[in-house]
């Protein structure tokens, strides 16, 4: 569905630029909203307060997903909330099923943080499968992300470094919005100030 999506600014553009315009999953217009509203009358309109940025590339996803363990929330009260290593992780009776259910909430969380790709190899089947129906892009092995975090905020000097791939016509309708206003605040509050995720044109993830 045609959509724009607008918010305060648009990371990288022109003064004035608030607004993305996606169809299906592909970007077909960044520009000022009422230039595009104009353009484009028919299309849904998505309004967000804040900073709309490219989908955030977590290249930690490996060590996030295969060497942690991410709790259901029935287990908080015996676990906590928070991904389980080392010898927490070594203490849990894990098998291909619990990897699996580990990953997709570690992926819900990713999205929750902005994330729209991640970098592999994924190595254990279930978590494989976890990723290939979460529909986040996987991109190819590379430098290791330090330290492994759910936000890739965290281990880049400049958010644009954590970005995985150019908000622009043509491309790929993956982004998110932040509640920040400019990209010094977003490198102050992280990816966990996010409050939408859309990745091939989809919210994935909203704020409630």
């Amino acid at each position: 569905m045609l959509t724009i999506h607008t918010a305060d600014a648009v990371h990288g553009a022109p003064d004035g630029v608030d607004s993305v315009a996606v169809d299906g999953g592909v970007v077909v217009a960044v520009g000022a909203y009422a230039g595009l509203i104009a353009d484009l009358p028919r299309a849904r309109i998505r309004r967000w307060s804040g900073l709309i940025t490219p989908g955030l590339l977590n290249a930690g996803a490996p060590a996030l997903l295969e060497a942690a363990y991410h709790p259901d929330p029935r287990e908080a009260d015996a676990l906590g909330g928070e991904p389980l290593t080392g010898d927490a992780l070594t203490a849990l009776a894990m098998d291909d099923a619990r990897w699996g259910a580990s990953a997709r909430r570690g992926l819900q969380r990713m999205l929750r943080h902005g994330t729209t790709a991640v970098r592999g190899p994924f190595t254990r089947p279930a978590v494989r499968t976890a990723v290939a129906r979460s529909g986040l892009r996987v991109h190819a092995p590379g430098p290791a992300a330090e330290p492994v975090s759910l936000d890739p905020l965290a281990s880049v000097p400049d958010p644009a470094d954590a970005f995985a791939a150019a908000l622009a016509v043509g491309g790929p309708a993956d982004l998110a919005v932040f509640a920040v206003r400019d990209p010094a605040a977003l490198r102050t509050a992280g990816a966990g100030s996010c409050t939408a995720t859309v990745l091939g044109g989809r919210l994935v993830f909203r704020l409630s």
